[in-house]
């Protein structure tokens, strides 16, 4: 069940400390420096949930910008119009087949759907495109030994790299290359669109708004160059957010757009205190929002794939129609 806990609101009391972080646990492996540990992935966001029987995905893989991505369109693109929307994916990536799915579905709705490869060359342990090294060091296998009862340890340093300074140039490259392949749909939707799942749904957040051109393009901002203090975005027009990971209270600064929030109900991983500093940022800008808070439902539940509990099926498509009805209104 959701419970919508904000929407576009007069102004409230003042931002919390922007730069404070979420709290995260210590890695499992004892001396590991600060980039070997962050906060652990739950397990519905490393591994697809059964796909439902009978079905596959539809579209095609190619490149675009020189990333690769799938592509699925509307059945009757381009004689009829289209929008376009950028979708973000989890950890499992693009090569998910439910992830694909998933973007068949906006596609059956009128959206051209573009999902990029964001961990080209560095995917997630476990995940379709992982290959196991076959002659690890001495010190990887006794770290992985010393890691037998961290089920989550791989996928936690794989988390620790996959940083704005690492993905966003890949997303830029595809919207560069996107406005000039499907100008037709950039241009019938007044801009482009972003849905973004766990950890593309912070890299949603960050493309939806105004900030130093550093940011944008992964760079470590530079106190003295003209560039990193230059401000550029937002590079979407709207869009929707399921359960983020690893957001900071920082990203939130610079926010434009409207964008909709699917969250869960104590979700560490979106905790309630970044939440807060995000409502009461978007109040005082005057950004429209919207929250729905989905209580018994795993972080990761939006994601498109088969769940046996009731409750869960019923919360993920009340999800996917939260974001879709919040996509057709803007």
């Amino acid at each position: 069940m959701a419970e919508e806990t904000a929407t576009r609101a007069p102004e409230s009391d003042a931002m919390e400390d922007s730069k404070e972080v979420p709290q995260v646990e210590p890695s499992p492996i004892p001396g590991d420096t600060p980039a070997q540990s962050g906060a652990s992935l739950g397990e519905h966001c490393v591994k697809d949930r059964p796909t439902p029987a009978g079905q596959g995905s539809s579209g095609e893989t190619t490149q675009l910008g020189g990333v690769d991505v799938y592509i699925s369109k509307p059945s009757e693109y381009p004689h009829a119009p289209s929008k376009l929307l950028l979708l973000l994916t989890g950890a499992t990536g693009m090569h998910s087949v439910n992830n694909q799915i998933q973007a068949d579905k906006f596609a059956g709705e009128g959206f051209l759907v573009i999902m990029p490869d964001m961990f080209h060359n560095d995917p997630l342990p476990g995940s379709v495109t992982y290959t196991e090294d076959k002659d690890p060091s001495l010190i990887e296998k006794l770290k992985m030994h010393a890691a037998e009862t961290a089920k989550s340890f791989l996928a936690d340093m794989w988390l620790a790299r996959q940083t704005p300074e690492k993905i966003l140039p890949i997303i830029h490259k595809v919207i560069d290359a996107a406005k000039d392949e499907f100008a037709d749909a950039v241009a019938n939707g007044g801009g482009i669109y972003s849905v973004g799942y766990c950890l593309g749904g912070r890299m949603t957040l960050l493309i939806a708004g105004e900030k130093s051109n550093a940011v944008h393009w992964g760079q470590q901002p530079a106190k003295d160059e003209e560039a990193a203090v230059e401000k550029k975005g937002p590079y979407i027009k709207a869009g929707a957010i399921a359960h983020a990971t690893l957001v900071g209270k920082e990203d939130w600064e610079g926010t434009k757009v409207p964008l909709a929030f699917v969250c869960v109900e104590d979700d560490q991983l979106f905790s309630d205190d970044v939440q807060e500093v995000g409502k009461t940022y978007l109040n005082e800008n005057n950004i429209e929002h919207e929250f729905k808070t989905y209580s018994g439902v795993p972080h990761g539940f939006a994601v498109f794939g088969d769940y046996e509990q009731l409750n869960i099926k019923q919360a993920q498509a009340e999800a996917y129609d939260q974001i879709l009805a919040w996509l057709k209104a803007h």
